[in-house]
């Protein structure tokens, strides 16, 4: 039976890829300088703008997606009978996943044979990308809606995501970080590593002197934890540095043999709390621990 997947703004795939696979998106919103933004997936959003405003020293904030908007998104495929795959940004980082279930709760209530499956994919940016891709893969090669399911919940906790953010005073004035922590950081050229723990959220793991020797520990990182490489698509997210995202590509070409990696600018959602010049590389190994 055929089914649709849909997936949040926030897994910060092309657009290109969202239409030619025929995937819906639900829009989180960014708020900057008196501004409610929707995060379209760079439909019609500006991203260099954006990551422009950022690298000014600019503020965003970000909104989880309502129940109202969960339901309007997933009522008319329910009308239609018509199966569902919601892979939702991480629960540990946005209250979208719990309205997500809420909402269907609701549509229950209206419609008994709802049919609905949300995964938590306790993962961000391309690292739910990642999984979304290969959700719609399978899709594509015939899977069906539990067999895809079924897959993502054995594999999501085996995604690895690799973070060093650019400006470690951004962090300061979104209150992640302390004045003096930032200070510090910033005269010492501080880059901090972060990574994705097993319950999805985001916690530092290290810091890096020096920009280069930052993306050198993420490429490295990667190759230590990766598993079957030559099986895998990896993608490569970043704030506003393309040129610096194809040397980690490069990088990563001269250490491992891949199917394909793949390169692509966060949305602003994410880009709202990293700041500019962030830079992340995701993959699969081992479950996280």
């Amino acid at each position: 039976m055929s089914y649709k997947l849909i997936t949040d703004s926030c897994c910060d795939l092309p657009y290109t890829f969202i239409e030619e696979q025929d995937i819906d998106i639900v829009s989180l919103t960014v708020h900057m300088n008196g501004n409610e933004l929707i995060d379209d997936m760079g439909k019609t959003f500006d991203r260099n703008q954006f990551f422009q405003e950022l690298k000014n020293g600019a503020m965003a904030t970000t909104s989880q997606i309502n129940i109202g908007t969960y339901i309007d998104v997933f009522e008319k495929y329910v009308k239609e009978g018509m199966p569902i795959l919601y892979i939702a940004f991480s629960s540990a980082l946005s209250g979208s996943y719990n309205n997500a279930v809420a909402a269907v709760e609701q549509l229950k209530e209206d419609y008994p044979t709802v049919n609905i499956t949300i995964v938590d994919s306790k993962a961000a940016c391309l690292g739910e990308g990642l999984l979304v891709y290969e959700a719609a893969m399978r899709k594509s090669a015939g899977a069906t809606l539990e067999e895809v399911a079924t897959w993502l919940e054995e594999n999501k906790m085996k995604v690895h995501s690799w973070v060093t953010v650019d400006d470690i005073k951004h962090l300061e004035r979104g209150g992640r970080v302390s004045a003096l922590s930032a200070t510090l950081g910033t005269l010492l050229n501080v880059k901090p590593i972060i990574i994705v723990n097993p319950e999805g959220g985001l916690v530092p793991t290290g810091k890096v002197r020096g920009r280069k020797k930052s993306l050198h520990y993420l490429v490295n990182k990667t190759v230590e934890g990766i598993v079957d490489p030559e099986q895998q698509t990896l993608f490569i997210g970043h704030v506003g540095v393309p040129e610096e995202a194809e040397m980690v590509k490069q990088e990563l070409l001269d250490q491992i043999n891949v199917k394909d990696i793949k390169i692509s600018p966060y949305g602003p959602t994410i880009a709202a709390h990293t700041g500019f010049g962030s830079l992340s590389i995701f993959s699969m190994g081992e479950e996280r621990t």
